[in-house]
C-alpha cells in the first residue's frame, strides 16, 4: 500500500470495476488493491465456481496469496449461483472490508451482477425442491426439448424469448411458472427490490478497441490449452458426471471441450468455436458497457502503466471526497 493515500478508520466508497472478457481488469484490479489497500471481490457469474481456473480465466493462486481476494471459486460445480444470492454475499464482502478501513473493488464482467448490486432485483419467491429436482429430472432424462415444449404450453410469451438449446433459462422460466402461476416476465416487470449497495461508488470501465479484445481472447485461448490445462481441467469436470444444466457445465469452452472427449469434434474446431463463442460474449459485454456506464470513468488504453496514470488520480479523489 501507498503511505501517502488517506487512512480511514472505516471505508465507507466502493470501487466498482467493469470490463470485457481479456481486457485486463484483474490485472488493473490488483493494482489498485495494491495502491489503495483493497479488498478485490469478484462480479463474474463463472469465477465463483471451483474446478476452472483457467478456462474462466480465474486469478492465479499466486495472485490470490498475494492480495485479499474474495468469492473466487467459492462454490462447488453442483452448486447453483444466483444472482440474487451472489449480490447477498458481495454485500456481505463489501461490508466486511469496509470494516477493516480497507477498500471494496468489486471487480468483473458480468453486467446483471453490477445491476442487481447498485439497482436491486425483482424478488422472485424461492422454488421448493420438489419442483426443481422434477424439472431438472426430466430434462436431464428426456431432454431439453420437453422443457421448451412445456413451457411453450404454461408460458408462451417467455417460451417466445427463449432458444431450445439454453437449457438453464427454460428450467428457470418453467420453474417460476409452475411455482408461483405467475410468468418470469411478469415477476421481472415489478419494481426493483431488496437490498443494494449502500455509500459512495466510483464507476470504473474498461473500453479497448474491440479487434484488439478479440485478439486478446484468441491468444488466451490458445494458451488455455498448450499450456494452461484447459482440457485437463474440463477431463477433470467430466469425470464428476455432473447434471448438464448446471451452470458450470453452460461455461464457455466447456460444452466443446466436452465434446472434443467424447469423440464428436476435434479438437481444432472446438478451438474456432470457442474463439467465436467468446468473441461474442465479449462484444455483448462492450454493449453492456456503453450502454449501461455512460457515467463511468471510462478509458481505452490497454497497457497497465497508462491504465495506473489514468485510474489512480481519481480514485484519490474519490477517496479524499467521500462524505463532503
Amino acid at each position: 500500500m501507498n503511505n501517502n493515500q488517506p487512512q480511514l478508520e472505516r471505508q465507507e466508497g466502493c470501487v466498482l470495476l467493469a470490463g470485457p472478457t481479456a481486457s485486463g481488469k484483474s490485472a488493473l484490479a490488483m493494482a489498485i488493491a495494491e495502491e489503495f489497500d483493497g479488498v478485490i471481490i469478484n462480479a463474474d457469474s463463472m469465477q465463483v465456481y471451483q474446478g476452472l481456473r483457467v478456462l474462466t480465466a480465474r486469478p492465479s493462486v499466486e495472485d490470490e496469496e498475494k492480495l485479499p481476494h474474495r468469492l473466487y471459486g467459492f462454490l462447488k460445480p453442483t452448486e447453483l449461483c444466483t444472482a440474487a444470492s451472489w449480490r447477498d454475499a458481495a454485500l456481505r464482502e463489501i461490508e466486511a472490508a469496509r470494516a477493516e478501513g480497507k477498500l471494496p473493488i468489486v471487480a468483473g464482467g458480468t453486467g446483471l451482477y453490477f445491476d442487481i448490486l447498485t439497482k436491486g432485483i425483482a424478488e422472485i419467491p424461492p422454488i421448493s425442491s420438489d419442483v426443481r429436482d422434477r424439472l431438472r429430472g426430466l430434462q436431464r432424462d428426456e431432454g431439453t426439448a420437453i422443457i421448451f415444449e412445456q413451457l411453450k404450453q404454461k408460458d408462451p410469451a417467455m417460451a417466445a424469448r427463449l432458444k431450445e438449446g439454453d437449457t438453464q433459462r427454460l428450467l428457470r422460466a418453467l420453474e417460476v411458472i409452475e411455482e408461483t402461476g405467475t410468468s418470469l416476465l411478469d415477476w421481472q416487470a415489478k419494481a426493483p427490490t431488496g437490498p443494494i449497495l449502500d455509500g459512495e461508488r466510483l464507476w470504473l470501465a474498461l473500453s479497448p478497441e474491440r479487434e484488439w479484445v478479440y485478439e486478446r481472447c484468441n491468444q488466451r485461448l490458445d494458451w488455455m490449452l498448450e499450456e494452461g490445462g484447459a482440457l485437463q481441467e474440463v477431463t477433470a469436470l467430466k469425470e464428476l458426471s455432473l447434471d448438464p444444466s448446471l451452470p458450470i457445465m453452460k461455461a464457455l469452452g466447456v460444452p466443446e471441450l466436452m465434446s472434443v472427449l467424447d469423440g464428436d469434434m476435434d479438437l481444432e474446431e472446438a478451438k474456432d468455436r470457442i474463439k467465436m463463442l467468446t468473441r461474442r460474449y465479449a462484444k455483448r459485454q462492450m454493449t453492456w458497457i456503453r450502454n449501461k456506464m455512460c457515467e463511468a470513468n471510462c478509458h481505452f488504453t490497454q497497457d497497465l502503466e497508462s491504465l495506473k496514470r489514468y485510474f489512480f488520480p481519481i480514485i484519490r479523489r474519490f477517496l479524499l471526497t467521500q462524505g463532503k
